[in-house]
């Protein structure tokens, strides 16, 4: 346990399904941690609707209302920045973060990308597996740095694809494994067992068995 409520701020754009499972980890007890805000860069968000079931500050900020991305990361960080948050969570947060804001946070943004990284980074993941004809694929939670989906990989789960798959049924399987691993490695961070060394995280301990 630790002594004092670890906090998270997390970054959205869609459905959440990856913020529900951080909060189902929250109210498990599983995850240790508080979720401070909740930040949505689309309006009609889904994620934005769970987060306000669940009592959570949940705000929408349009990129459309800034002259330029700088303009648009700044008030970004003026909202999460009094939340005193430890960790910066991307839960399908569909803009590429720049140097200021990932400065702002240095070392404290993480993602989760639906592939086993350094392989098929960016969109259309699974349509690039299929079309590769890989064997297997996957998810990677990663540090943010400014290459996209480019950091430090923290840890990931195997997916194996099978002749018959098509997007929709590799996707599926995929997010199942995303709900896993990420509280997963939020839990690693706030318990210190991580140490970041250039490109690699060190585990302290490690926990995971893939599979």
């Amino acid at each position: 346990m630790v002594p004092n409520k670890f906090k998270l701020a997390v970054l959205v754009s869609g459905r959440g399904s990856n913020l529900q499972a951080i909060i189902d980890s929250i109210e498990k007890n599983a995850l240790q941690a508080e979720i401070a805000l909740v930040v949505s860069n689309v309006k009609d968000a889904y994620a934005l609707e769970r987060a306000h079931k669940h009592g959570l500050e949940g705000i929408f900020l349009d990129p459309k209302s800034y002259p330029d991305r700088n303009s648009y990361e700044q008030s970004l960080v003026e909202k999460i920045r009094p939340k005193s948050v430890d960790l910066i969570c991307l839960a399908g947060y569909m803009r590429v973060l720049g140097k200021h804001f990932i400065e702002a946070f240095s070392d404290r943004i993480i993602n989760i990308h639906p592939s086993l990284l350094p392989a098929f980074p960016g969109l259309n993941v699974q349509k690039r597996a299929l079309e590769h004809g890989a064997h297997f694929s996957g998810c990677t939670v990663h540090y943010v740095n400014e290459e996209v989906d480019g950091g430090a990989i923290i840890s990931q789960a195997v997916v194996r694809i099978f002749d018959d798959d098509d997007e929709a049924s590799l996707s599926e399987r995929i997010l199942e494994q995303e709900h896993l691993i990420y509280p997963e490695a939020i839990q690693l961070i706030l318990e210190g067992k991580l140490t970041l060394a250039g490109r690699r995280v060190l585990h302290n301990k490690q926990k995971r068995k893939l599979s």
